[in-house]
């Protein structure tokens, strides 16, 4: 049909979102946690990224595999987004919800390193707030001159600076069940207050909340602006 087209997926992005909750409502609010984007056998050229490695920053566009998987496609006109309390409905296209008719996700990332393994060509890159083993369909490089619009309207996104992060408090015997690398990682998921905004109003004190993060099980709770961590342990099949 002349309404379909056909997109081929070029690699996968790996990291240790193991799943949904807990992922920044945006690409770069935690630096800390880095991802290898894998590309597939017919991608890995070095020539098609020749001269990438001159940018900072690319464009990563992938698909929404998880919204697509269970719901086979279906959208809807309207959403509600967790920034708004979840309780108020806008159009689907003035929003970044996964519910769309073409369940494309975009990410601006920092671009770490472009290496060759025995694998094949991977890249390594700082920020992404993608699931693990989701499906990658481009790259692109990150342009400041036109890509930045500092004077650009946000609408109901709030900016980090004004939503602000959770003061995380974590003992450090728990801390020490994760490996010293991942810990960094933890924390700045954890300090962008995981929780959907419409429990982040205090109705839900004393509510214990879990994040599967890096092959663990975290349990916490949030008093006021700070979040308390509870318990560590490795997921169950690990």
């Amino acid at each position: 049909m002349e309404n379909e087209l056909k997109l081929q997926i070029i690699g996968h992005v790996y990291n240790d979102y193991d799943e949904k909750f807990g992922i920044p409502r945006q690409s770069g609010l935690a630096p800390e946690v880095i991802s290898r984007v894998a590309l597939l056998p017919e991608y890995s050229r070095p020539e098609a990224f020749r001269g990438l490695e001159s940018f900072s920053h690319i464009w990563l566009l992938w698909l929404f595999s998880e919204f697509y998987g269970k719901n086979g496609g279906v959208w809807s006109p309207t959403v509600r987004p967790p920034r708004l309390g979840g309780n108020r409905r806008v159009g689907v296209f003035a929003s970044r919800s996964p519910n769309r008719p073409n369940p494309l996700g975009l990410s601006a990332v920092r671009l770490l390193e472009v290496r060759q393994t025995a694998a094949g060509l991977e890249l390594l890159v700082a920020g992404a707030d993608i699931l693990n083993g989701t499906p990658l369909l481009d790259i692109k490089p990150y342009v400041p001159y036109a890509d930045a619009l500092p004077q650009a309207q946000g609408g109901f996104a709030v900016p980090p600076e004004q939503a602000g992060e959770l003061e995380v408090q974590a003992p450090p015997e728990l801390l020490a069940l994760l490996p010293l690398e991942k810990r960094p990682a933890l924390l700045a998921v954890l300090a962008q207050d995981p929780r959907p905004a419409y429990h982040a109003g205090g109705l839900d004190a004393g509510r214990v909340y879990g994040l599967s993060f890096a092959g663990f099980n975290v349990r916490f709770q949030v008093e006021g602006n700070v979040l308390r961590v509870l318990a560590v342990e490795p997921a169950q099949g690990d």
